[in-house]
């Protein structure tokens, strides 16, 4: 297939791209800036894009057999001093299905949406949230629109670990750094409650899974291991030689209050469904082999 992937300059949808890229299809990517020349995503074909403009012309967009969607906004993304609930309403609600109708009136015939877990994993969460809410709307918006001719599906996916060759995910580089004590004084802990992860690898077997088996109008909960704050640092400390951190209850300055929805101190566990697992065709257990590889790549 011919697949074309916004937010493909990313970890998740440039590991999704380089992925499908080895299993044969024709991949282009597009985002708001290059990558990297001389990197495997440099060598990608690429789109200058912004979703939320809806900027891609119908001739560009009717190239592509199908659209994998990997560029909701999230905390990181709000403006500072922005409006959060305006800024997610105009991303996510309005701006996602947008750009999916326009994918579908220009002829792509498949399309999968990289969405989160919380709307599925934590309904609760809905209501009192504008973030969790808005990816719940932008994820109904996107499957209300299939048909006989557009057949689109979700993948929602929980804390997503993982590498791209040569591309610097920030995030996982200041992780390394902390497991290895270069990032005194920050004290070494780990704050209490504990989430779902994923790898990045299992997240693009199901994208790959989603794109040629997904079911028509369907939401996928995805997830792989459930492990506590304390595991997850200590598999960056284990893997840097250094001994896993104790927990403190308190904000951590690289896992902020603001990026754990459901509470600091709460946990967020779930099994997802083992049928809807072996369609998509993901693999599990794969959280601590991929802790080693962020390391090894950020040392």
């Amino acid at each position: 297939m011919k697949v074309l992937i916004v937010g493909g300059t990313g970890m998740i949808g440039g590991h999704a791209a380089l992925h499908l890229r080895s299993r044969g299809h024709d991949v282009t990517i597009a985002g708001r800036n290059r990558p990297a020349p001389g990197t495997p995503l440099g060598e990608l074909d690429f789109l200058r894009c912004d979703y939320i403009a809806n900027d891609l012309p119908v001739a560009r967009l009717g190239a592509f057999d199908a659209l994998v969607f990997a560029a909701g906004n999230d905390v990181r993304h709000v403006p500072p001093g922005g409006d959060e609930a305006a800024h997610w309403e105009h991303a996510n609600v309005q701006g996602v299905p947008r750009f999916f109708r326009a994918a579908r009136d220009a002829g792509i015939g498949v399309a999968v949406h990289v969405g989160s877990f919380y709307p599925q994993a934590a309904p609760r969460l809905v209501e009192g949230n504008a973030y969790i809410r808005s990816r719940k709307l932008a994820d109904e918006g996107v499957r209300a629109l299939a048909t006989d001719a557009f057949r689109v599906s979700s993948v929602n996916a929980p804390f997503v670990v993982g590498t791209v060759p040569g591309l610097t995910v920030p995030m996982f580089q200041a992780y390394t750094g902390y497991a290895r004590g270069n990032l005194a004084p920050m004290p070494d802990f780990a704050p209490p409650g504990g989430v779902n992860f994923i790898s990045a690898v299992s997240l693009s077997d199901a994208i790959e899974g989603a794109l040629l088996r997904g079911e028509n109008g369907k939401a996928y909960l995805v997830g792989d291991e459930n492990l506590s704050f304390q595991d997850y640092f200590g598999a960056f400390f284990r893997n840097a030689g250094r001994p896993v951190p104790p927990v403190i209850d308190q904000e951590h300055p690289l896992l902020p209050d603001s990026a754990i929805c459901f509470g600091r101190g709460n946990t967020l566990y779930y099994e997802p469904d083992a049928a809807e697992t072996a369609l998509l065709g993901y693999r599990r257990r794969d959280i601590l082999r991929t802790v080693s590889e962020i390391v090894s790549q950020y040392r």
